[in-house]
């Protein structure tokens, strides 16, 4: 590419949140690409296909923001005072104004005055015109909540801005000095003598329970959300259908009442030919997602017709569900349509690609509609039989969606197309990553006030006492890999972050959630900052933090502690993988802190974990998770990252079922070591 009309290009691209550099893993200085810089801008929706447009593009842009009266969003923190920055010509004709503040909850505040009464902090020219920045000063002790400001100048402009008035940190629980602690493992993992094949909400409900009654305080999984399991097919976690809906593969379907009162249900599911079915999943080792979906499928339409059809106090319950989520009955029909197109929306006709889906199939609808609401009552069941501690659910949160699934379908203007979320090259992958999920426009999510976001929050928050946040460093900035491109050609582009804080803050502290960052690889210092600043638990993995001496950073307080993490080998794994030297040095350490207690039969391994639990139990870090599966010294991860199909990932089971986990008196003992640590660290 010729190098005329790079600087523009460069100056544009910062102009609109791109990072023309970048330092690496390795401290490095790299420097974008002007086809990645180009690729990226053409998605965000310039048009531009040449660096020698730029100049042009950027005048123009530049114009067009100081033609706009204020930002799209303002953040009031704390009940603080809070100023609107007004961008206004320096010498307007009139200077009298309205505003009306339009509070959430349906009251509003009227008010007026005279621009020459508003200070002036800032004066520029751009493309011939001269503006001033005034800096309007906004009510005290506004409500918590997202508000609406509009303003009405005497010279017939307008202008509005969404103000998000914000607790500046997450909700924590208050009153008690004790460290929480946790248990995990894969939903699809968890089998069970009544299963079908992988674990359901049945399941994740007696493992909070009893990991309850243990004395720990919650039970976390992977993402729940919904899957293509047919035509598309895609079974990882962290690329869903939605943010907004759940899996029904991981309903409990026989606890449905609707299956107690049908006849022809209970007597599909006692057939020779399903039960043989049954049996078969459960046997094998890895799950069959497209066969254990048929299988619940033919039951639940079964259970769908029973609960539409017949007059109940539960189909008055669904009907009333479904008036108070619009976007259910829309997700529904959108879901019905891929079934019977066999395939994303991309690849529709253009004709159905931007309707309303209206047409879609009846019983499909409707079908779509009961699992949903059936699976938002099977996880409240869940949060109501929590244990004594008032604790609950761990939820995952992911980064992104499919490119073919619901939301991208409904939200369209929020999403950047032919570009995907990445990471740059790093020592574990030299090529850098494409994951293969698009990211959602920065600008556009500002001038929609974020409704999106507070929506997918909502729908894990009200069924979590914890939230793990997938890539937290994304409410800074993404790394975006242009279509076709590998993973060192990709551009860094800034998020508005104060802004998303305020809508995580404010969905924490409503909902009583604990909020957890996933801040692990090259993560800059700003990030962890601000995470603090706003009271979200930072993320401690061990393996992350040994050293080759011997020594390890020890677990700060603001932390969830873990041995690892799904995307990682298990503890027995990694261990074995140490060479001997480090290993002895490890060990020697341990001892020296009192953390190695020999057990009768240990080996190396088990006593390393052992003594590594008791580290993390014994630090100072709030919460400790468990995946259940080091326990008994596993060595096989659950995801290989970089790998695809030809790898089990997400379909392994645990190698032994829900009743044997429950039962085994090792795993007791190892826990009961944990609760005990957890407690005794504070109190001495």
């Amino acid at each position: 590419m010729r190098t005329s009309g790079l600087p523009a290009l460069r100056k544009l691209a910062h102009f609109c949140g791109c990072a023309v550099s970048y330092r690496d893993s390795r401290g490095q200085l790299q420097v974008a690409r002007p086809e990645a810089l180009l690729a990226v801008l053409a998605a965000l929706g310039l048009p531009i296909e040449r660096p020698d447009q730029a100049t042009a593009l950027l005048r123009a842009h530049q114009a067009a923001k100081w033609r706009r009266r204020c930002e799209p969003v303002t953040v009031a923190w704390d009940g603080e005072p809070a100023t609107l920055r007004l961008r206004l010509p320096a010498s307007p004709a009139r200077s009298r104004f309205t505003a009306r503040l339009e509070l959430e909850d349906g009251s509003s505040r009227e008010l007026w005055g005279d621009l020459r009464d508003v200070p002036i902090t800032e004066q520029v020219e751009v493309d011939g015109q001269r503006y001033t920045v005034r800096t309007l000063p906004l009510p005290r002790g506004l409500p918590w909540g997202y508000h609406r400001l509009a303003l009405e100048f005497a010279d017939g402009e307008s202008a509005s801005t969404t103000v998000i008035a914000a607790p500046r940190r997450a909700w924590m629980p208050r009153g008690t000095s004790t460290r929480w602690w946790g248990t995990f493992l894969p939903l699809y993992a968890l089998s069970s003598e009544r299963g079908w094949g992988a674990g359901h909400l049945g399941d994740l409900a007696e493992l909070l329970q009893w990991t309850n009654a243990a004395g720990g305080h919650f039970t976390g999984t992977l993402p729940l959300l919904a899957a293509f399991l047919d035509e598309p097919y895609e079974i990882s976690p962290y690329r869903p259908v939605s943010r907004l809906f759940w899996n029904e593969f991981y309903l409990d379907v026989t606890a449905l009442p609707e299956f107690q009162r049908s006849a022809a249900a209970q007597a599909l599911v006692a057939s020779p030919e399903f039960q043989a079915e049954l049996h078969r999943g459960r046997d094998e080792r890895l799950v069959d997602y497209r066969t254990g979906m048929r299988l619940r499928r033919q039951v639940l339409e079964l259970l769908a017709r029973e609960c539409w059809e017949m007059p109940s106090h539960r189909r008055d319950q669904l009907e009333t569900w479904r008036a108070a989520h619009p976007e259910a009955e829309r997700y529904a029909r959108f879901r019905a349509t891929v079934e019977r197109q066999q395939a994303g929306w991309q690849a529709w006709p253009d004709t159905l690609r931007t309707s309303d889906l209206r047409e879609a199939d009846p019983a499909a609808t409707r079908y779509h509609l009961y699992v949903q609401w059936a699976m938002e009552m099977q996880l409240a069941q869940v949060m109501r039989e929590r244990g004594q501690y008032g604790s609950g659910l761990y939820l995952d949160l992911p980064l992104g969606v499919h490119p073919q699934g619901f939301d991208t379908w409904r939200f369209q203007q929020l999403f950047l197309y032919e570009i995907s979320i990445g990471a740059p090259p790093d020592p574990f992958f030299e090529d850098g990553q494409v994951w293969g999920f698009p990211p959602l426009h920065p600008e556009r999510q500002r001038e929609d006030g974020y409704t999106y976001l507070r929506a997918c929050l909502r729908h894990h928050l009200r069924h979590a006492r914890m939230l793990r946040v997938d890539h937290v460093m994304g409410l800074h900035r993404l790394y975006l890999v242009p279509a076709g491109s590998s993973g060192r050609d990709g551009v860094y582009l800034r998020y508005p972050a104060d802004e998303l804080y305020a809508v995580l803050t404010l969905e924490s502290q409503r909902w009583r959630c604990i909020v957890v960052g996933e801040d692990l690889g090259t993560v800059p210092s700003i990030v962890r900052r601000a995470m603090a600043r706003h009271g979200l638990l930072r993320m401690y993995v061990l393996p992350f933090e040994l050293r080759s001496s011997g020594e390890w950073v020890s677990p700060p307080s603001n932390a969830l502690a873990c041995l690892g993490t799904h995307d990682l080998p298990p503890f027995a794994a990694l261990w074995q993988s140490l060479s001997p030297q480090v290993r002895e040095r490890l060990l020697a350490r341990l001892r020296h802190e009192g953390l190695l207690s020999a057990s009768k039969g240990d080996d190396e391994t088990a006593a390393a974990l052992r003594g590594f639990l008791a580290l993390l139990a014994a630090s100072p870090a709030f919460a400790l998770v468990i995946n259940l599966e080091d326990l008994w010294l596993e060595t096989e991860p659950q995801n290989r990252p970089g790998t695809g199909p030809e790898q089990p990932n997400w379909r392994r089971k645990a190698r032994y079922a829900l009743e044997d986990v429950t039962s085994s008196a090792g795993v007791r003992a190892l826990l009961a070591q944990v609760n005990q640590l957890r407690r005794w660290k504070v109190a001495r």
